[in-house]
């Protein structure tokens, strides 16, 4: 094998790729928050909702949770346009990713809240607690604590699942890649680049999410 490394033209891009990084840690914590309120949402309404909606709800998670998140991207993307529904680049990627991660997490947040003991909030209604105040005060917080390792995970998979969004031309750390590679033909530099920053945002934020949960969610459990 005689293949000549050349990093130059690789790290003469670093602010596409800087901007590219950008964008992608943006798309992942913006859905990250919308797609937790939506599942959040959804993880009461399969717990205490009516039963219609429950029903939806049902749905809405099996049709996600069975079918490629790349088929999802392309829906919002080519398809709604034919119904007069146009998104941009990364209003579609965005929207793909909190939908994929609402029905993901509703389902971790449902187990989380089912995990809480009866007496716990047949104490908050028998100190009369709103339902919505049992729910956030009693039910949330002791919940997000038992499934915040899965979330962190489900996070750091979406991130890196958003790679995918390229194929729709969304600016994110992939697509530079894909069109430095098309200039430079420098594949292999190029693509161990964009590896180590994707493998970096992936520590850095898997510690972020250990500090949270120290500070955040670590307190005494007295039963």
């Amino acid at each position: 094998m005689n293949y000549t490394f050349q990093f130059s033209d690789v790290l003469a891009a670093w602010p596409l790729l800087l901007k590219g990084t950008w964008i992608t840690v943006q798309l992942s914590l913006v859905a990250t928050v919308l797609g937790l309120v939506v599942a959040i949402f959804c993880a009461w309404a399969k717990t205490s909702g009516p039963k219609p909606l429950r029903w939806l709800v049902q749905v809405y998670i099996e049709l996600i949770r069975n079918t490629p998140f790349l088929v999802q991207l392309f829906f919002f993307f080519f398809a709604l346009p034919a119904i007069g529904l146009r998104w941009s680049p990364y209003t579609a990627a965005l929207t793909a990713m909190v939908v994929n991660l609402g029905a993901y997490a509703t389902e971790i947040i449902r187990a989380g809240i089912e995990s809480i003991p009866k007496g716990q909030i047949e104490a908050g209604l028998a100190l009369s607690l709103k339902p919505h105040q049992v729910f956030r005060l009693i039910i949330l917080k002791p919940a997000l604590r038992a499934i915040f390792p899965a979330l962190s995970s489900q996070f750091i998979l979406l991130m890196l699942s958003s790679a995918v969004v390229s194929v729709i031309s969304a600016d994110d750390l992939t697509s530079v890649a894909a069109n430095l590679q098309s200039q430079t033909f420098r594949s292999f530099e190029i693509y161990i680049v964009v590896t180590l920053i994707y493998l970096t945002l992936a520590l850095l934020f898997s510690g972020l999410f250990r500090l949270i949960q120290r500070r955040a969610l670590s307190y005494p459990d007295r039963r």
